[in-house]
C-alpha cells in the first residue's frame, strides 16, 4: 500500500493541493480559488472536500494518507496552531485544529516561504543540501532559509523575514509602514515603482511610450526593453542586482550557504537577472562566503511550497 501525504499551499488567490508519495513524487495535483469570503470562514471545508471528491476518483483508501502538511502567507503561531493572514481575513484562526477535527489527520502548518524553501531542498534546485537561502521575489519579497539542516524558524516565527531587511534608510515607504525596506525596491513591485520614478524624470523615454500607449507597465517590460537596448530599464535592472546582491552577501556571512536560490516571478527573467545577481554578490560578500557558494534560479515554480508541505509531514509522521 502506497503511503501519501497531502501537501496544501494557501495563497490569496489560489490554493494548490496535492498528493505525494514518499519520494516526492507527485500522483496527483489540483487547485482550488481561495475564498476570503466572511474572513475566509469557509477555506478549510472546501479543501477537504476536495480532498475527499480527488480520493474517491482516484481510489485512495483512508489509511494511505499519514497527514496533512498545510503552507500559508502570514504569521504562523505553532504553539497553537494558529494563523493571522491579512490577505486571507485570518486573525489567529485555528488552522491546525480545524483541519485535524474535519480530516481526523495530523496536520503541520508552516509559513509558506519556509514551506518553499523545504520544497525546493528536498526535489528542487536545493539537492538536499544543509545550508541554503531561499528568496522569492514576487509583489513581496519572502525568504526561507535552512542552517545546519534545520529550517530557521527563530524565536517567534518571524525568521527569515528579508524583504524586510532595510537596505535604503531615506528610501520608499513599505507596507510594514518602515522606509526601505528590502521589497520596495527588488520585488516586482519595486521595480515598477522605480520604472514609473523614471517616466516621471524622462517622459520620452520608451518606458513612458510604452506606459502611455497601453496605461499599465509589468516587470517583463522592463526586462524585454532592456534587451532592446533602453537605458532607463537596463539601469533598473542592475540597481536591482546591486541592492539584491548586497542583501543575499550579508545574509550569506551568517549563514554561509552552499546555494542560494531565487524564485518567484520575477525570477522568470532568468539569466537577465541572474547575471548581475551573480556579480554584485560576488562584488560584496567576504570570498570564503562567496567562493562555496552558487547563485541559482529555483526550479519547482508554484509547486515548491505543496511539495514542501508534504515534505513536512513525511519529517513529522512515523510509519513505524
Amino acid at each position: 500500500m502506497t503511503r501519501l501525504s497531502v501537501g496544501i499551499d494557501i495563497g490569496g488567490t489560489t490554493i494548490k493541493i496535492g498528493f505525494l508519495d514518499k519520494k516526492g513524487h507527485i500522483i496527483k495535483k489540483w487547485e482550488l480559488k481561495t475564498n476570503t469570503s466572511h474572513s475566509g470562514t469557509f477555506i478549510v471545508e472546501e479543501i477537504i472536500n476536495s480532498i475527499f471528491i480527488q480520493k474517491q476518483t482516484l481510489g485512495i483508501a483512508d489509511e494511505q494518507i499519514i497527514g496533512i502538511g498545510i503552507g500559508a502567507p502570514g504569521f504562523i503561531d505553532r504553539k497553537k496552531g494558529t494563523i493571522t493572514a491579512v490577505n486571507i481575513g485570518w486573525n489567529n484562526f485555528k488552522l491546525q485544529q480545524q483541519m485535524e477535527e474535519v480530516s481526523g489527520l495530523p496536520v503541520f502548518i508552516e509559513n509558506d516561504a519556509n514551506m518553499a524553501v523545504l520544497g525546493e531542498n528536498w526535489m528542487g534546485a536545493g539537492n538536499k543540501n544543509s545550508n541554503i537561502i531561499f528568496i522569492t521575489l514576487g509583489t513581496g519579497v519572502g525568504g526561507g532559509i535552512i542552517a545546519n539542516g534545520n529550517l530557521l524558524k527563530g524565536e517567534n516565527g518571524a525568521a527569515a523575514e528579508i524583504g524586510h531587511m532595510i537596505v535604503e534608510t531615506t528610501g520608499p515607504k513599505c507596507n510594514c509602514g518602515r522606509k526601505g525596506c528590502l521589497e520596495t525596491i527588488v520585488s516586482a513591485t519595486g521595480m515598477i515603482r522605480q520604472a514609473m520614478e523614471r517616466i516621471e524624470e524622462n517622459p520620452t523615454s520608451p518606458l513612458a511610450s510604452l506606459y502611455h500607449n497601453v496605461q499599465t507597465l509589468s516587470v517583463e517590460d522592463i526586462f524585454e526593453l532592456a534587451e532592446k537596448g533602453d537605458s532607463d530599464s537596463k539601469e533598473i535592472i542592475d540597481y536591482t542586482a546591486d541592492v539584491l546582491g548586497l542583501a543575499i552577501a550579508n545574509i550569506a556571512t551568517i549563514i554561509n550557504p552552499s546555494y542560494v536560490l531565487i524564485g518567484g516571478g520575477v525570477s522568470k527573467a532568468g539569466k537577465p537577472l541572474l547575471k548581475p545577481l551573480q556579480k554584485y554578490f560576488r562584488k560584496y560578500a567576504l570570498p570564503r562566503i562567496s567562493s562555496p557558494c552558487e547563485l541559482k534560479l529555483a526550479q519547482l515554480g508554484n509547486d515548491a511550497g505543496m511539495i514542501g508541505a508534504a515534505y513536512l509531514v513525511n519529517e513529522q509522521v512515523s510509519l513505524d
